[in-house]
């Protein structure tokens, strides 16, 4: 058992810091490449925080883990709202700015509810990741030219800041590219056996060790982004990077586990699980939204989100089977 827990536990580290070192590396050779700043932040910063989800998400369903991989998934997006965004407006309240992210919180509820929708019939076919890709594709498109038409937007400047910061030399930025790409699959390969064996000794099932464990470990890229940002006064950038994570793991991770390995839907997934991720969703927008001026999501709202991710935790603790 302690090599198990050790392998989890130096997977996660691990797994955390290449991501970090990945996206860092990645965003700099993009600029270098002559990508655009705002590009840079959307698609590899934004989306790059979701690489430690993708990459274990993948591993595990072509280890024959296919729960595993829905639950790092899902639970990754329960915990990036209960938990990540939850810390980041208790410790500074995140203004919610009218713009592009009043038009993606409605739609991230939507993807859920096409998501939920695709797997309702108990199965997660090729068919069913391929439209989830393609919509990826589309909502991807979607959301360069609309950050073009809105260039003066504050959530722009926030990404173009964050690009700014995290520039280096063309050497150094490839050689992280690389070495936090080789590490991104070391990891990812040393955090899923380790989660399954630890699965197996305590009787929890696949699902909930993805839910809980491997959930928290994947998102801590987007806390560590989400913190950094809110303390610089970043909000917007803080609240995107986590509907941009989840859109990515709804859509991205899941569709890809699926092409990997078509997979069986348990009902605990379909009428406990998906309804707390729609359920987050909403909270989110009740709380973010007002009419026609700037929503704000405050410390006892942040505190609300915490206690419900805390006791849907518990609750699978107790009930791991």
């Amino acid at each position: 058992m302690l090599v198990p827990i050790l392998a989890t536990l130096g997977g996660l580290a691990a797994l955390a810091w290449s991501a970090d070192k990945f996206v860092a590396g990645a965003s700099t050779v993009a600029r270098y490449l002559g990508m655009a700043p705002l590009l840079i932040g959307m698609i590899v910063i934004g989306f790059g925080t979701s690489a430690p989800e993708l990459v274990v998400s993948a591993f595990a369903a072509a280890g024959g883990e296919p729960e595993l991989a829905l639950g790092n998934a899902f639970g990754s997006n329960i915990a990036n709202i209960g938990l990540i965004l939850a810390v980041t407006a208790i410790v500074l309240p995140l203004a919610v700015k009218r713009g592009i992210l009043r038009l993606e919180l409605p739609l991230l509820l939507v993807v859920t509810a096409i998501a939920w929708l695709l797997l309702s019939d108990g199965t997660l076919s090729s068919g069913d990741a391929g439209v989830m890709l393609i919509l990826l594709g589309v909502l991807l498109t979607w959301q360069i030219l609309s950050a073009r038409q809105h260039a003066d937007d504050d959530l722009v400047h926030d990404v173009e800041e964050s690009t700014d910061k995290r520039a280096m030399s063309r050497r150094a930025a490839w050689t992280w590219l690389i070495v936090g790409l080789v590490l991104l699959v070391v990891s990812s390969r040393v955090l899923v056996y380790g989660a399954v064996e630890i699965a197996q000794a305590l009787g929890w099932s696949d699902l909930v060790i993805g839910l809980t464990v491997v959930a928290v470990g994947t998102s801590a890229p987007e806390l560590a982004s989400a913190l950094v940002a809110a303390r610089r006064g970043e909000n917007e950038l803080a609240l995107g990077n986590v509907i941009g994570s989840n859109l990515f793991n709804t859509l991205g991770v899941v569709g890809v586990a699926g092409l990997i390995a078509p997979a069986t839907v348990s009902d605990e997934l379909l009428y406990r699980d998906l309804p707390v991720v729609a359920l987050m969703t909403l909270l989110v927008i009740a709380f973010g939204f007002r009419w026609r001026r700037d929503g704000r999501i405050n410390r006892v709202e942040g505190v609300v989100l915490l206690v419900l991710w805390l006791a849907y935790t518990a609750y699978l603790v107790l009930n791991p089977s």
